[in-house]
C-alpha cells in the first residue's frame, strides 16, 4: 500500500483564524490518521506555541510532522530536526536595517485602529501587523474585511521592498492581520526538503492563502505536492472525506 502524507496549513485551513480547532476537524483527522500508511503533518507561518494553542497539545500526537515558521523549526514525531535563525542568516546590521524600515513604514500607515505588538521576531522570520497583534478578535475580523477592500498590507509590502532591495527577502500576507517577512526560499516549500527521503508516493497539501502573495502560494504551486485551495476548515473536511 502506498504511503501518503496529508500536509496542512493551520490558520484558516485546520481552524478558523487564530481560534481553536473544532471537534469536527479533530474527528476527521483522527479517522484519517487511523488509516494504514496515511501520515499527517502541518506547516504554518506561526511559531510552535501559537500552533499548539490552536491545534491543542492533546491533539499533537495526530501529526507525524510539525513544521513551525514554514519549517524553519521542524519536528519529526517529537524530535527537533531543524532550527534555522533569521538573524543568523541576515546578520545583526541587516536585521536592524529591516526592523527600522518596518517601524518607519508602519508609523506612516493609517488603519481603522492600532493596538500593540506591531513587530514580532520569530526564529526564521519577522511578522509585522499594521493593526497590532494584541487586537481583539472582533477588531481582527473587522480589519480583515477592511483590508480586503483597501489592500493596505499589499501597499506596506511594496513600500518595504523599495527600501531594502538588497536584502533578498520574500513577503507574504499572513492570516487576517499580518505580513511575514523572510529570506527568499524560506516560504512553506522549505519544509519539503525534510520529506524527500520519506518515500511518500503522494503528498497532499491543503491551504487557504494560495493566491499570489499569500502564505500558501509557493507550496501550492510546487510540483512535489498535490494541492487543494480551501476557503475554511469545513471545505478541508469535505475534501478529506472524498479522498478517504
Amino acid at each position: 500500500m502506498k504511503r501518503v502524507l496529508f500536509l496542512f496549513d493551520v490558520d484558516g485551513t485546520l481552524t478558523l483564524p487564530r481560534l481553536p480547532i473544532s471537534q469536527e476537524m479533530i474527528t476527521c483527522l483522527t479517522d484519517l490518521n487511523n488509516i494504514e500508511n496515511y501520515d499527517l503533518g502541518f506547516v504554518g507561518g506561526s511559531d510552535l506555541p501559537k500552533q499548539f494553542e490552536q491545534i491543542g497539545e492533546t491533539n499533537m500526537h495526530l501529526f507525524m510532522w510539525k513544521f513551525a515558521e514554514n519549517g524553519l523549526v521542524s519536528y519529526y514525531k517529537d524530535e527537533l530536526i531543524n532550527k534555522t535563525s533569521l538573524i543568523g542568516e541576515l546578520g545583526e546590521d541587516n536585521y536592524q536595517k529591516l526592523i527600522n524600515v518596518c517601524l518607519s513604514v508602519l508609523s506612516e500607515t493609517i488603519v481603522p485602529v492600532k493596538r500593540g505588538c506591531f513587530i514580532e521576531l520569530r526564529n526564521g522570520m519577522i511578522n509585522i501587523s499594521p493593526i497590532g497583534r494584541s487586537c481583539s478578535q472582533s477588531e481582527r475580523e473587522q480589519f480583515f474585511l477592511w483590508d480586503e477592500t483597501h489592500k493596505i498590507r499589499e501597499q506596506i509590502i511594496e513600500k518595504i521592498k523599495k527600501r531594502v532591495p538588497d536584502l533578498n527577502l520574500n513577503f507574504s500576507v499572513g492570516g487576517q492581520i499580518s505580513i511575514d517577512i523572510f529570506p527568499k526560499g524560506w516560504d512553506k516549500t522549505f519544509c519539503l526538503k525534510f520529506l524527500q527521503e520519506s518515500n511518500y508516493e503522494k503528498i497532499y497539501f491543503f491551504g487557504d492563502r494560495t493566491e499570489p502573495g499569500g502564505g500558501d502560494h509557493e507550496i501550492y504551486c510546487d510540483s512535489r505536492v498535490s494541492a487543494f485551495s480551501v476557503k475554511n476548515y469545513i471545505e478541508t473536511i469535505t475534501i478529506l472525506n472524498n479522498i478517504k
